[in-house]
């Protein structure tokens, strides 16, 4: 083929980043929609860019699939997009460049709710409309899960036999995400059937000259190097780059040096960065041997995965096994919470459980109550983690301070979004859900982190989940347990269950996984607190005879309790008939009541 002809015998040279260029000419919104809305920015951008020397332009259609568009409700204009991106780039190629289609990655940082065949179908149209205008090639560039680019570029080899060039994104220098190192990332892509392997994006030339160090040469495999111009910067709420064109032109020779044959620039560089990058290696011949760096042998973790003796003890059933759940408080008051859990612990629970701000409303952080348990009492920690409230760079060394604190117990969830909570105007992240973030743990748990860099040491986290079975379809929440199954959790807590013929219906349903649940019982204290856990509690659904009992109190707080806790034992009753592990939430840090049910789901298992 007439572009694999020339790149075996030149170095050529790529074009520069095109959504930051026009970023920094005050464009904004959708990038892509230009190609139909303003066609002459894109082409006028593409000009300058065969100016400065680009044998290869790509099209302006790096997020034009249908995932993507759908945050500008632009889906139903996906072909029409990628079709006027070729065209508009072969109109300013001329004859002077090559012209190749692009698709970006989907998976990213932040994870979208989407599944892969979802990905797989998005990628197939877009590959289908950027191949209808005959491009001389495809670019798959900034793609961040190593399985979905081989997914990818199997998917384009069923398409096209013309040339396919595929690019990732490094978490770390020399790794992606799970700590694939770049020589095998490089011949995954190649046995999938790209004709050149290369690194785009996330670092500057010289992270992703150190990650080219250690790659040998590939046999019939063209290497390619899209550095972005430098690390971002903020200034005045805009994302700037160096204005650094000279340095590329040095960069460029080294990238040359470690085999790269096609040299181009990402995020942050410009018409300068190229015209410098030409200037040093424009058709020049490619290095054909190269000295390779021995890869610095990994860290090995140390501190082996111990599991839990929560999961030990619920495997063993000798005895039901028991968690109590005990809010932080809201106050800076801690005496009352302190001494709950020494208590709970005295009365059996085998680990106090402290919620993440649970319904959006701030208390005391619970890693740090989780610190005062383990040195102030005898009971066993165990902390909520949710999403919403950190990013993943705030998740990471969250969780690596719990192991630092040598707490190895956690659940993962998603969190309440925040409107619910006391502050309805504060941001939820959710730069992962509960599935990625027992992934991360897991990940942790072989001494790697999210990026796939070594932590030097393994985490022994073990991984709890939640379990909503109070839902219309609960067929389809158990797919959910096995999907966290999948992703790593060790076991499960639910949601409070309060209709007895549920406990058979949830053991039927669940029999079958491999791993403990932990069926939640929360009791009541009054009929205000049972109607607000019915009505505006989201996943508590209560029956109307619990209902009942607890408005036949009336407003007598002592009778209330005492029937509260009563129903509690009766549902403890038939939960032991099924489950073997028990999850009691106390209600409103009245730990007392926690406390008589521990005792008494103790008391039982000595008469069953």
């Amino acid at each position: 083929m007439k572009f694999l002809n020339k790149l075996q015998q030149n170095m050529l040279v790529g074009d520069g980043a095109m959504g930051t260029y026009l970023y920094d000419k005050g464009i904004t919104g959708c990038f892509e929609m230009l190609n139909l809305s303003d066609p002459n920015k894109i082409k006028s951008a593409h000009k300058e860019y065969v100016k400065a020397g680009s044998d290869i332009i790509q099209s302006n259609t790096y997020a034009a699939n249908k995932i993507k568009l759908e945050k500008y409700e632009l889906s139903e204009k996906t072909e029409e997009i990628n079709k006027a991106g070729i065209r508009i780039a072969k109109e300013a190629a001329g004859s002077e460049a090559f012209v190749f289609g692009t698709i970006g990655g989907i998976k990213g940082v932040q994870q979208l709710d989407v599944s892969s065949e979802d990905i797989q179908n998005a990628f197939k149209e877009q590959a289908e409309a950027l191949l209808s205008e005959n491009p001389d090639g495809l670019m798959l560039e900034t793609f961040y899960d190593l399985k979905e680019t081989i997914d990818a570029v199997q998917l384009i080899r069923t398409l096209t036999d013309l040339p396919v060039i595929a690019q990732v994104a490094l978490g770390e220098v020399g790794v992606m995400h799970g700590g694939t190192p770049v020589s095998e990332v490089f011949q995954k892509l190649k046995d999938a059937g790209a004709d050149i392997v290369g690194l785009n994006c996330r670092m500057g030339p010289y992270h992703i000259l150190r990650s080219l160090e250690t790659v040998p040469l590939m046999k019939d495999t063209y290497f390619s190097a899209y550095p972005n111009a430098s690390l971002p910067d903020l200034d005045d709420g805009r994302f700037v780059y160096q204005s650094n064109p000279d340095y590329f032109y040095e960069r460029a020779q080294d990238l040359k040096q470690q085999g790269v044959r096609l040299i181009g620039g990402c995020c942050g560089t410009t018409p300068d960065h190229i015209a410098e990058v030409a200037r040093a290696v424009k058709g020049t011949a490619p290095v054909r041997e190269k000295v390779t760096v021995e890869e610095a042998s990994a860290d090995q973790p140390v501190s082996a995965q111990v599991p839990s003796n929560i999961v030990r003890l619920n495997e063993k059933k000798q005895k039901p096994s028991v968690i109590v759940e005990l809010d932080p408080p809201k106050k800076l008051a801690t005496e009352k919470f302190i001494q709950g859990a020494q208590e709970l612990y005295k009365a059996g629970a085998d680990a106090v459980t402290m919620a993440d701000n649970s319904l959006a409303t701030p208390r005391i952080d619970n890693l740090a109550m989780g610190a005062m348990v383990k040195n102030k009492t005898s009971a066993r920690p165990l902390l909520h983690v949710a999403c919403r409230d950190r990013n993943l760079i705030g998740l990471q060394s969250h969780l690596l301070g719990i192991h630092a604190l040598g707490i190895q117990d956690v659940l993962a969830v998603t969190g309440d979004p925040t409107k619910v909570g006391d502050f309805p105007g504060a941001t939820s992240v959710y730069d992962v859900n509960s599935f990625d973030l027992i992934s991360l743990m897991k990940e942790m748990n072989e001494g790697r982190s999210f990026s796939g860099k070594s932590l030097g040491e393994k985490t022994s986290f073990t991984v709890a989940a939640a379990f909503n079975p109070n839902v219309r379809n609960l067929e389809r929440a158990v797919k959910r347990l096995e999907k966290k199954i999948e992703a790593g959790a060790d076991y499960f807590m639910s949601q409070p269950v309060y209709g007895k013929e549920q406990f058979k219906e949830i053991y039927d349903a669940t029999k079958h996984l491999t791993v403990p649940i932990y069926i939640g019982i929360m009791p009541l204290v009054s009929s205000r607190n049972a109607e607000f856990l019915h009505n505006e509690v989201p996943g508590i659904k209560l029956t109307d005879e619990t209902r009942q009992k607890m408005a036949a109190c009336g407003e007598d707080k002592q009778k209330a309790q005492k029937e509260g806790t009563a129903i509690a034992k009766s549902l403890i009753d038939e939960a032991l008939n099924y489950f073997h592990g028990v999850y009691l939430i106390t209600p409103f840090l009245r730990y007392d009541i926690t406390a008589e049910l521990t005792a008494y789901i103790r008391e039982s298992a000595l008469q069953r």
